[in-house]
């Protein structure tokens, strides 16, 4: 392709830089590269492109982008193959297991850079961020950094949805949704690693269908490695838009949340045991009632209905608290659409959180497909 068709393909409505390119050949015939980009993708027709010329309008260093294929039915495999016929760092890799962390290890075991950086296909990337990843590794000497999950959203349901995925009551008050936190955290988005890393700890674990970053950043903190947050880091995830996706999303994290639990003896964060503890009194407290009612205990019947109502009333006065609190930057509708969000945050991951604590007590080795289908 001729450099103007080159360029035109890069001249979108995008933040505006130049085209990230590898070094010249060396003798080898390989272009050497400074850091491997890893991104996992699968049926990701409308974001792959606007993906794409985020990172190649990157000032940075050297760089490969290697993407792990998931087996895409929608167009995304012939995007890809026209981006990768056109510009020589731009890789595509066949995922025939399709899961988030088979393509990671993919991309890893194909990448010849010292520094490995996971990239999210949802995710818009400030031309620097390749850049700053590399400084703030080599300045802090921490294991993997990253920023904080800043939102860009545009439209009036976007904005609604991103101010619940960044609220600290929908996500309990995670450190790595703070844009002003610069320190050590126990996980970043993404991530970007020295390659020794996975030599010394292994690489993702392929059981998990969701939350493997998030073992893999408990692995390294047990292993005496750090973690480290910083401000200049800076990119803009585009939450889901959907209340049945976001459902979907969400009981996928809690279910496996508990795999990574029973792997470890520990969770990563108490706050990931907050969610399932709420929708088993939710689910549980009726069933003591009934369960007392039906012997007799009337005192016990009336205690857990009491308690019951009190759990509803204090979850939804705090949920709608927190929604006021946001009216001034969101608008009147936040007061009702924030708590139903809330609740879709809280809801779907404790009933997964339960569902895979069900599994586990079983010894259920299949795995429902709810479970399992990754959607976005």
């Amino acid at each position: 392709m001729a450099t103007s068709k080159k360029r035109r393909l890069l001249e979108r409505p995008y933040e505006e830089g130049p085209v990230g390119r590898p070094a010249e050949t060396d003798r080898s015939g390989e272009q050497p590269v400074a850091v491997s980009i890893i991104v996992p993708c699968r049926n990701e027709r409308t974001a792959i492109e606007p993906f794409l010329c985020s990172v190649l309008r990157q000032q940075a260093p050297p760089f490969e982008v290697l993407i792990a294929d998931g087996r895409s039915d929608d167009g995304t495999r012939q995007i890809l193959e026209r981006f990768a016929r056109e510009y020589p760092n731009v890789k595509m890799l066949d995922n025939a297991a399709r899961f988030t962390s088979s393509g990671l290890n993919l991309a890893i075991a194909a990448a010849r850079a010292p520094i490995i950086m996971r990239m999210d296909c949802h995710t818009q990337y400030r031309e620097d961020y390749i850049a700053e990843c590399v400084r703030v590794l080599e300045e802090t000497g921490a294991s993997n950094v990253g920023g904080a999950a800043r939102t860009r959203p545009a439209g009036f349901r976007a904005r609604l949805f991103a101010a619940a995925y960044r609220h600290p009551f929908s996500c309990g008050g995670a450190l790595f949704h703070d844009e002003n936190y610069e320190g050590p955290i126990d996980t970043v988005p993404y991530g970007c690693w020295r390659r020794e890393l996975f030599d010394q700890i292994g690489m993702f674990d392929e059981m998990l269908v969701r939350n493997q970053d998030d073992e893999f950043n408990l692995r390294t903190l047990r292993a005496g490695g750090r973690i480290w947050q910083s401000r200049r880091i800076v990119s803009w995830y585009e939450p889901r838009t959907s209340l049945s996706a976001l459902f979907r999303q969400y009981f996928q994290y809690g279910y496996w949340k508990v795999a990574v639990i029973r792997k470890h003896r520990i969770p990563a964060s108490w706050r990931h045991l907050v969610p399932g503890a709420f929708v088993a009194m939710v689910l549980g407290l009726p069933l003591t009632v009934g369960a007392a009612a039906a012997i007799g205990i009337a005192k016990l019947a009336i205690l857990g209905a009491a308690a019951w109502v009190a759990v509803l009333s204090v979850y939804a006065v705090s949920a709608a608290s927190a929604a006021l609190l946001t009216i001034s930057q969101n608008g009147p509708a936040a007061s009702v659409a924030l708590p139903v969000l809330f609740a879709i945050y809280h809801v779907s991951y404790g009933l997964g959180f339960l569902s895979g604590i069900l599994a586990a007590a079983r010894n259920q080795r299949a795995v429902p497909a709810r479970a399992a289908d990754i959607t976005r």
